[in-house]
């Protein structure tokens, strides 16, 4: 028997929000592709296999939901240089995070997706190839040289279990 939908969103809500802000960065657009990844999924709920990896659908689904939101930020007009109004110097209450997904954001591409697929969503590397294209190996490499680029500038040496520095 299928467990109740809220109760999937709350297991793997976390993990999907992780995994749109490592693609989009932080922000309005990861929590729609958040938003959008649960509507989707919600709709196909019923029809869904039960022996289905619920938690690797879901980092599949908000992956094209992340590619949707990036293809609908080129067809939207550019922002203004300057902001009407100053951004708020108390920042957004239990936003702290902020700055790591900013800097997760400035990654490579491939890199990014990488990390967010495998360490933040949870795909082992041959799934992760086939969202992103490319070997299971050079996902693995792509993975490893975010995290370490990641590692340099937060200043820790510690790699992580099968990183190759």
């Amino acid at each position: 028997m299928k467990e109740p939908f809220e109760l999937v969103v709350k297991r793997h809500g976390a993990t999907v929000l992780r995994v749109c802000r490592a693609v989009l960065g932080p922000g309005a657009d990861a929590d729609d592709a958040w938003s959008e990844t649960f509507l989707a999924a919600l709709k196909a709920w019923p029809d869904l296999d039960e022996s289905t990896n619920t938690e690797a659908w879901l980092v599949r689904v908000a992956g094209r939901k992340a590619i949707d939101v990036t293809r609908g930020r080129a067809r939207r007009p550019a922002p203004a240089i300057e902001l009407p109004e100053p951004a708020s110097a108390t920042g957004i209450p239990g936003d702290d995070d902020r700055e790591v997904w900013r800097v997760v954001a400035t990654l490579p591409e491939r890199q990014r997706l990488a990390i967010a697929y495998h360490y933040l969503g949870g795909l082992p590397h041959t799934e992760t190839a086939e969202l992103i294209g490319g070997s299971a190996e050079a996902v693995r490499r792509a993975a490893a040289d975010g995290l370490g680029k990641l590692r340099r500038i937060y200043g820790t040496d510690e790699p992580a279990k099968g990183a190759s520095r």
